[in-house]
């Protein structure tokens, strides 16, 4: 089966957005893997996207580290599923959300009702990424 996710280490964290009860992380740009059924080999594009948290709240004990800046990685969870150093494309879903990213020595935390990814545009092919 093919599939598509962001890589979330060397990703770049560009804003969080806070609006009411909606939670927005702006990556500008998210590194994206694509494998393809029945290859060895996978792929690396970038694209701009948003992780849109809704009835969220941005957890206030942690000061939100200075951005833009590049994730190191972490946690993005909706309902049972819980994606470390990733986030797969597309990505919707109702039900406990939450997300944990590391930014420098900070932290991003978020815990929601929903998630979704809202990507732009299309993605920009970097290279090839061959097993050794």
């Amino acid at each position: 089966m093919d599939s598509t996710s962001i890589e979330l280490p060397g990703s770049q964290i560009a804003a969080v957005v806070v609006d009411g009860e909606t939670v927005r992380i702006r990556f500008e740009p998210a590194y994206l893997v694509k494998t393809m059924t029945g290859s060895v080999e996978r792929t690396r594009w970038s694209q701009n996207g948003t992780l849109v948290f809704d009835g969220a709240e941005l957890d206030s004990d942690d000061p939100l580290p200075a951005l833009p800046a590049i994730c190191s990685g972490g946690d993005v969870g909706e309902n049972i599923y819980t994606y470390r150093d990733m986030v797969p494309v597309p990505l919707a879903s109702h039900g406990r959300a939450h997300c944990a990213l590391k930014v420098g020595k900070g932290l991003i935390r978020v815990q929601a009702s929903s998630v979704r990814l809202e990507m732009d545009d299309v993605p920009r092919y970097i290279e090839h990424l061959r097993p050794a």
